[in-house]
């Protein structure tokens, strides 16, 4: 089984290769090469008998990907992506990263081939937009409000006409806002989410720049992790023709989260948190839908976290 990786050095590419090396195998066979891709080298951890290839690429060059693909992997996990407010700050590199690199990435499976080679792309909850209903489902119509969320969606489009084609076996897994991420604040515009917690958790300060009513749909770390796992072994036949769906959350309120740090961390967490409304990320983070049918998810054994407290105490064990 041969696993390559866009976006390797990222949080969640990194957290991948880690569950990846404890499994041992995918798909039933044992995992015998990772090929990690990213604009830096990623981490490639030692592991006995799974050969390691990091390699660094601008992934909009030109024949970025054409090692990677030429060893012709059974599974490609494409993460690499420009954030949300990135891409609205930057149009160009947002087309670039986010839509012109995925259609290099199946045109290069078509000219070697690769039909057969499962690409499991992470979307996003910023697909969606404009006039929804109260609670979205898998035929809901994307009606993006943000560069972002468009380039995912256009991005999701071409995966699945490949796919109808049988010239890749590709699945779309729509991720909500991920939550508790490790490390700082980056340029996502959802990156308060995590920042609210993990700042106050540590003993330092965080901007909130939302509302608290404001609501969102999320899932752990871990949780996405194990649904990407899952992605690459649901059968296509099992996904049907329409090969993108949204991943079961959980939905919360900005006040709910902020209730649960008091909860497990007590008030004095809380008070590290300073209101400061930010109507750039309001307007954007304010676009996303937040309740879901997740049906097909659902169907195919993906899994979601319990609550929100569960989140959190599962960040908590993790810095443990």
């Amino acid at each position: 089984m041969h696993i390559a990786i866009t976006g390797a050095a990222g949080f969640l590419g990194q957290r991948l290769i880690q569950r990846l090396l404890t499994r041992g195998a995918l798909r039933g066979e044992p995992i015998r090469r990772l090929s990690l891709v990213d604009q830096v080298e990623a981490e490639a951890p030692s592991a006995t008998g799974v050969e390691c290839v990091a390699l660094a690429r601008d992934i909009t060059a030109p024949g970025a990907l054409d090692d990677m693909l030429d060893a012709r992997p059974d599974v490609i996990y494409h993460l690499a992506a420009v954030v949300s407010s990135a891409a609205e700050a930057d149009l160009d590199l947002g087309l670039a990263v986010n839509f012109d690199a995925t259609r290099a990435l199946l045109e290069g499976c078509r000219q070697r081939g690769l039909s057969a080679t499962r690409l499991v792309m992470a979307s996003s909850v910023a697909a969606y937009g404009g006039e929804l209903p109260e609670t979205l489902d898998d035929i809901t119509a994307l009606h993006p409000q943000n560069s972002y969320g468009t380039q995912k969606a256009m991005s999701e489009l071409l995966i699945n006409d490949y796919s109808r084609r049988g010239l890749v076996d590709g699945l779309v897994l729509r991720l909500p806002t991920i939550v508790i991420r490790p490390g700082r604040p980056n340029a996502a515009a959802s990156s308060f989410a995590s920042s609210i917690l993990r700042e106050p958790l540590n003993g330092e300060e965080a901007i909130c720049p939302v509302p608290t009513d404001l609501e969102l749909f999320v899932m752990s770390p871990g949780g996405v992790v194990e649904a990407l796992v899952h992605g690459a072994e649901v059968e296509g036949d099992a996904v049907g023709p329409f090969r993108a769906f949204m991943l079961p959350g959980i939905t919360v309120s900005v006040a709910e989260m902020i209730e649960t740090l008091r909860d497990v961390a007590g008030q004095d967490a809380v008070q590290r948190i300073r209101h400061e409304p930010d109507e750039r990320i309001q307007a954007i983070v304010g676009s996303w839908p937040t309740r879901f049918h997740t049906r097909r998810a659902d169907a195919l054994g993906f899994s979601r976290d319990k609550d929100f407290r569960e989140i959190v105490e599962a960040f908590l064990e993790e810095c443990r």
